[in-house]
């Protein structure tokens, strides 16, 4: 990646508020809608409820405001709040609502990074050029920057009404000052944090809250007179690297300068995937799909065919991407009883998945209810396989293929039928007769 395109990332760093206090409560809720809210009192997670024994996990932005800390033990954290409402963990609770706000996240990119169970780095450079009035970009102009707002706003709407659950969402050109950002003033809030603003923003902080500056460093800074990140950044870098070592002097120079990665790691699976997408010329709508989507699929599809057969390989899994209207991702996928390279297999399953992600089925509803027109479509096959290694695997389908007259029968069957009797010997499967 170039230099221009590096320095013009939109990175976001969304951070539930909250996190497990939060989940606790939205299940309560959930549950009973005349609970109480936890978020709304002096409450906290951890420690053995019934003994008041253990640390804090979580706790509500009222319990902060009692100087109840994580990590700190509940005895002493009732002493400062004498009232405090403990609660235990809920681990499924976590991981179910985690889970959720991930596939949310997703829903406007595919560069999502988990940080923990409740935090991610997300790529939305893609997601802010195809807004309106963006340009290239650039995250100088303040016309980008609005758009990266709205977008920002758009999440923590569409967490707070699916999920019922607020987060925070830092935005900058990089990871370090979108984290640095998402924890400035909670909750439910979006910040920006620039690379023209670190002198306002971020310069007057404590050194202790630079990202990635520990407790320890932090004490050793202040003690030589390094009490807010502006004078780490103003500090000759080799006398940091004297006083803390190589490493953490230098890293405590960059950030503090607001140096960070722009890279947002997304884990893949291990096989490969094969796939193709284009940005529709118009919106499809419910009263062109008929007319455009099936070319376009059919289009996609046989591209898809072609690179699998290019480098001999075939897939189980079908994957039909759309990006609608409001430029969010949506996906379907579904897997193959047998592995395939064929065109025309893959055009019939993604047309299926593609009529159920939009229209709905049994019940469930489509894409088309929320009036979303399409402007991407994709098609994949992953789930690798190679070589011969599914030629012995016939489906029922197969078998009562194999049986019908030859005149009848499709042609790239003999080349199956040729391949296991030259595999496992003369013989062990031929045609049926009538």
């Amino acid at each position: 990646m170039d230099r221009e395109a590096t320095e013009n990332r939109m990175i976001f760093h969304v951070d539930v508020n909250s996190a497990f206090l939060s989940w606790s409560a939205v299940r309560r809720l959930k549950e009973d809608p005349c609970a109480l809210d936890l978020r709304t009192v002096p409450s906290a997670v951890g420690g053995d409820v019934a003994t008041r024994h253990g640390i804090i996990t979580a706790r509500s932005i009222p319990a902060k405001k009692y100087g109840v800390q994580t990590g700190e033990p509940v005895t002493q954290a009732l002493k400062k709040c004498p009232g405090l409402i403990l609660v235990p963990s809920e681990f499924d609770t976590y991981r179910e609502y985690s889970r959720r706000f991930m596939d949310i996240l997703r829903s406007y990119s595919r560069l999502v990074e988990p940080a923990s169970i409740d935090e991610a780095f997300v790529d939305m450079t893609e997601f802010v050029r195809e807004m309106p009035g963006t340009g290239q970009g650039d995250p100088a102009d303040p016309a980008v920057r609005e758009a990266a707002v709205k977008a920002a706003d758009l999440i923590r709407d569409n967490v707070r009404r699916a999920l019922g659950f607020t987060v925070n969402v830092g935005i900058s050109t990089n990871r370090l000052l979108a984290k640095m950002a998402s924890d400035f003033k909670k909750p439910d809030l979006t910040h920006e944090l620039w690379p023209d603003q670190i002198e306002q923003k971020m310069w007057p902080l404590p050194i202790g809250e630079l990202f990635g500056c520990g407790p320890k460093t932090a004490a050793r800074l202040e003690s030589m007179g390094i009490k807010t990140i502006g004078d780490a950044a103003a500090m000759d870098p080799t006398i940091l690297r004297v006083l803390l070592g190589e490493n953490s002097g230098a890293y405590i120079h960059q950030a503090a300068n607001g140096a960070g990665s722009t890279t947002v790691r997304v884990e893949r699976e291990a096989a490969k995937s094969y796939s193709n997408e284009t940005t529709t010329a118009e919106d499809i709508t419910t009263d062109n799909y008929e007319a455009q989507a099936p070319a376009i699929i059919r289009k996609l599809s046989d591209k898809v065919s072609a690179r699998l057969r290019k480098d001999s390989v075939k897939g189980l899994t079908v994957t039909v991407t759309v990006k609608t209207s409001d430029f969010r991702r949506h996906s379907r996928q579904t897997r193959l009883e047998r592995a395939t390279d064929d065109g025309d297999e893959i055009f019939r399953n993604s047309m299926k998945l593609l009529k159920v992600l939009m229209f709905g089925e049994g019940g469930e509803q489509g894409l088309y209810r929320e009036q979303s027109g399409i402007r991407l479509l994709g098609v994949g096959v992953s789930s690798l396989t190679h070589g011969e290694e599914e030629e012995s695997q016939l489906t029922l389908e197969d078998i009562a293929r194999v049986s019908e007259p030859a005149e009848k029968a499709d042609p790239k069957l003999d080349d199956l039928l040729e391949s296991i009797n030259k595999k496992f010997g003369s013989g062990t499967i031929r045609r049926g007769g009538r």
